[in-house]
């Protein structure tokens, strides 16, 4: 069994022929390596591979075709904030920036809130994160996260400014994204959010409360998310 603090191997592949299709080194409809060649240059199983190829082909990068092997699709346009992978990582950078409103500040939980917060997330306070986030330079969703200060040495002093949250929850803490829940409604802009998304006040936006479980039992990411849908749609698995 794989130990919950560490990056399953078909992650770590996953992670890697993902960046490297974001980049441009696979461009759209080249072939990926083949699984062999995969095994060998990375030390890997078959059914590893296997299981990286297969999370590639659900998040929309590659297609399988038989015969041929994997396609690198065009990277999609959608906004993955309900991906269990992240918004950069469904977006990818090229297209996504990130605007820092409020660096990361240890505070108390507010109360009442929106879901039940265990007791030591309760007594640990947490740590709280304003963004703003740009697709193709246009203002398309504000959020909000609070996280538990359980175990996140220096992470109020790192910077987040186009950087992914969960990339660096991933590669400097060891903490996986597992699945959530998340509760969903259509509200008028206030106008503060019509400020924000540029967007004019009273028009609907999609407000969105979410909690996101980790490998870590004690430790789950809350988020509170205002998304302009006017021109693009959203998409996820959890």
């Amino acid at each position: 069994m794989t130990d919950g603090n560490k990056i399953p191997q078909y992650k770590k592949l996953y992670e890697i022929l993902r960046k490297h299709i974001l980049s441009g080194t696979y461009s759209e409809g080249s072939l990926l390596p083949s699984e062999n060649e995969l095994c060998a240059v990375h030390g890997l199983t078959r059914p590893t591979v296997r299981q990286a190829l297969d999370a590639l082909v659900r998040d929309g990068f590659i297609q399988k075709k038989q015969g041929k092997g994997s396609i690198v699709r065009k990277p999609p346009q959608d906004i993955g904030i309900l991906s269990i992978s992240g918004t950069a990582s469904a977006i990818g950078r090229g297209y996504l920036k990130t605007q820092i409103l409020q660096k990361p500040s240890i505070q108390p939980w507010p109360q009442p809130f929106t879901f039940d917060l265990s007791e030591i997330e309760l007594v640990s306070g947490c740590i709280y994160m304003e963004r703003l986030r740009f697709v193709d330079d246009q203002p398309v969703f504000y959020d909000i996260n609070r996280i538990p200060n359980i175990n996140l040495p220096r992470f109020s002093s790192r910077s987040f400014e186009n950087k992914s949250l969960f990339e660096i929850l991933r590669n400097q803490y060891q903490i996986e994204i597992k699945g959530g829940e998340q509760k969903l409604k259509a509200i008028k802009a206030s106008r503060q959010i019509s400020s924000l998304l540029n967007i004019p006040e009273g028009e609907p936006v999609l407000y969105i409360e979410r909690k996101l479980y980790t490998n870590r039992e004690e430790l789950n990411i809350y988020s509170t998310i205002y998304f302009n849908s006017e021109k693009h749609s959203i998409y996820g698995n959890f």
